[in-house]
């Protein structure tokens, strides 16, 4: 089974930076790894759905961002560590939320609904 835990969350000031991993574990019932599928991160403010952020195919080639964090954050992996990465600059106030790794989407990365692994989530809070 899949098992995704994510670090590295915390408080920040406004205009500052955190990173965020993604180590994973595990293999799918398809016999997937980490390292054959693609990955993403999400995150959820309270009162609100839980949105996209940014996702990454299997090796790293193809990257989606959401246009609210589009130049501000950069998703990364490494295959050979099992972990997947998350950097956050110039981070606002409405960057507050906790931020949810997933894999292995039977589809479109951007979707949390084709996602069925999820980590427990990191709390990010950024002060103004």
């Amino acid at each position: 089974q899949v098992q995704l835990v994510e670090s590295g969350g915390g408080l920040v000031q406004a205009g500052g930076s955190l990173r965020l991993s993604c180590a994973a574990s595990g293999r799918a019932p398809s016999g997937r790894t980490f390292s054959n599928y693609a990955m993403g991160w999400f995150r959820q403010a309270p009162t609100k759905e839980r949105e996209f952020v940014a996702a990454i195919n299997w090796i790293g080639t193809i990257t989606y961002y959401a246009d609210s964090v589009k130049g501000r954050f950069t998703i990364s992996r490494d295959n050979a560590k099992n972990t997947g990465n998350l950097q956050m600059n110039s981070l606002k106030p409405e960057d507050t939320a906790v931020y949810y790794c997933a894999g292995d989407p039977r589809g479109d990365m951007k979707n949390p609904q084709l996602y069925d692994y999820w980590g427990q989530g990191t709390q990010v809070t950024v002060s103004s």
